[in-house]
């Protein structure tokens, strides 16, 4: 059996407004909709081809691995470059500041898959 090497990651903005609770809700959130989301984007097809519902049901049911990384806000600004919003990544916010960009869950995906989105999202800090 060929392993799934496929990962889920969740950038994290580095600003200070953000205090640690809303961090801990920023990644809980991400997961579960980052999963909700892309499952249900049935039929959709990524830029290489796959179904892009079958590699999340796939991720979520042989890998479930997930990345967190501590992204600059040019980081976080260059990440919304790689696709569309509610296709290849989702943009969370958080109401209880005010509505604000948090973070950005990226469809779980091969990393040697993509490589110029892939290259990018390696290069990223994890968040520590």
């Amino acid at each position: 059996m060929i392993e799934n090497k496929s990962k889920m990651y969740i950038l994290i903005k580095d600003d200070p407004k953000i205090d640690l609770g809303h961090i801990l809700l920023a990644c809980a959130h991400a997961s579960l909709s980052g999963y909700l989301t892309f499952t249900k984007n049935e039929g959709e097809l990524t830029k290489d081809g796959l179904m892009q519902d079958q590699i999340t049901r796939d991720w979520a049911r042989e890998s479930f691995r997930k990345v967190v990384c501590k992204v600059t806000l040019t980081e976080f600004e260059k990440a919304k470059t790689y696709g569309q919003n509610m296709k290849d990544y989702r943009i969370m916010v958080e109401c209880g500041l005010d509505g604000m960009e948090v973070a950005i869950v990226v469809r779980p995906r091969d990393t040697d898959a993509d490589v110029s989105f892939n290259r990018f999202l390696k290069s990223l800090k994890l968040y520590k």
